[in-house]
């Protein structure tokens, strides 16, 4: 199964087309291909990846075109809103009705949903949440693949498993060669249509050599590149964008600036701010976040994070619990529990009806149920792990990471029968 939709171009302004999916319409920005109205293509994250054959995309789409709207029925009926406890608290329905409607939710309100310890308070924010994200979403479900391709990182991060002052853990860098093996087999032996370029911030790779991997894989394979790199030169990031990758996965970590210092004494939170404003300069997708439950944390710091990441203008969310490495010096904290979590991303749909909010490994790490949940509490958006079995442990960011020892077939497998139980269709059907 591809983990796209074909579409039929209706209208080309500009470098813009307007794409067709069975009645559907979405836009998608065009800077690979010569394109025709009548054409047919593969978008991801609001980009066109691939022109597709006429003949064969109606055959993709024959085969899709039943199940496409099997699963929507599916998602209309699990996402239907009532609430049969009308004794709740008249100021929690309040901001409820509020966001259902779309409309914005202050800090406070936010704050008032985070903090709710009622289950029945709980059992309808998931609800709401999961009602708005059908509403203003649909059921597209971003499914991307990542690549971690290094472990070796000259930062300090207090919380992270490889960063440079850890001297337990065995380091490792694939070669452009051994990359473009993993893209060319997630392409063409399992359909992605977008994968995502992890490391460490590893100076061994020049940006010369990065810029040339990327090129290599634009020419070969018919993909949505995604960097997570961390902090590089200004001219790379422009020049990565021209060369085809067009979204990018930094995460700020924390809104709070002395936090921020603690837990990063290489960097500042104002710097790193800066880069996401660069980001949204050059025209990335941007995918940002922080870590839910960091030692000293308060729910007004995560409503803060929450609020920061809608104003920087993020594209999608990748909020996850924060997880103790025992070789860092914060593994003597506590991780969150999973509900609080799942509260928090249904909080984060309330704020913002429009953005993909990513169900983040380190969720999944904490609860095996935590996918199913976090998709039903608003999220849409999942990544499957596919670094060389050979070197997946290495990347060792935090313990017992999930899906480590999951081949990638199996992990395909299982989201996507999680996918079809819950009436999400595996693909990014743009903007």
């Amino acid at each position: 199964m591809c983990y796209a939709i074909p579409g039929n171009v209706k209208n080309i302004t500009g470098n813009l087309i307007t794409v067709d999916y069975f009645g559907e319409e979405r836009k998608a920005r065009n800077d690979f291909y010569d394109l025709q109205v009548g054409d047919y293509v593969y978008a991801q994250g609001g980009f066109v990846v691939e022109k597709i054959d006429e003949k064969l995309a109606e055959e993709i789409l024959e085969t899709w075109k039943e199940l496409f709207f099997e699963l929507k029925k599916t998602d209309v009926r699990l996402s239907k809103l009532y609430n049969d406890k009308p004794d709740l608290d008249k100021d929690f329905l309040k901001v409820i009705d509020k966001a259902t409607y779309g409309k914005l939710i202050s800090r406070k309100e936010a704050l008032r949903l985070l903090l709710c310890e009622d289950p029945d308070e709980i059992d309808l924010l998931h609800k709401s949440a999961n009602f708005i994200r059908q509403k203003f979403l649909d059921n597209a479900c971003c499914v991307h693949g990542i690549i971690e391709f290094s472990n070796t990182c000259v930062c300090k991060c207090t919380y992270c498993g490889i960063n440079s002052e850890n001297s337990t853990l065995k380091r490792y860098s694939l070669d452009t060669g051994e990359i473009l093996e993993v893209v060319a087999d997630a392409v063409k032996r399992f359909g992605f249509k977008g994968l995502v370029l992890q490391s460490g911030e590893d100076t061994s790779y020049s940006s010369d050599k990065i810029l040339k991997l990327i090129k290599d894989i634009r020419r070969n394979f018919p993909v949505f590149i995604f960097l997570s790199l961390g902090e590089r030169e200004d001219r790379f990031y422009r020049e990565a964008f021209d060369a085809g990758a067009k979204a990018a996965l930094f995460r700020f970590e924390t809104s709070d600036s002395t936090l921020y210092s603690q837990l990063h004494p290489h960097s500042s939170l104002k710097e790193r701010t800066r880069y996401l404003k660069l980001f949204k300069d050059i025209g990335y997708i941007i995918a940002s976040g922080s870590l839910i439950g960091l030692p000293g944390q308060k729910a007004e710091s995560v409503i803060d994070d929450f609020m920061f990441a809608k104003e920087l203008g993020c594209d999608m969310y990748s909020f996850g619990p924060f997880i103790p490495h025992p070789d860092t010096p914060l593994s003597d904290y506590n991780t969150p529990d999973t509900e609080y979590i799942l509260k928090a991303l249904s909080v984060l749909r309330l704020i913002d009806p429009y953005g993909k909010i990513l169900v983040t490994t380190a969720l999944e790490s904490i609860n095996p149920q935590a996918r199913r949940q976090a998709l039903m509490s608003g999220a849409n958006s999942i990544m499957l792990n596919l670094t060389p079995k050979d070197y997946v442990g290495f990347y060792d960011i935090y313990p017992n990471r999930a899906t480590v020892d999951v081949s990638v077939e199996k992990q395909i497998a299982d989201a996507l029968q999680l996918l079809k139980s819950i009436g999400r269709a595996p693909t990014d059907l743009g903007i």
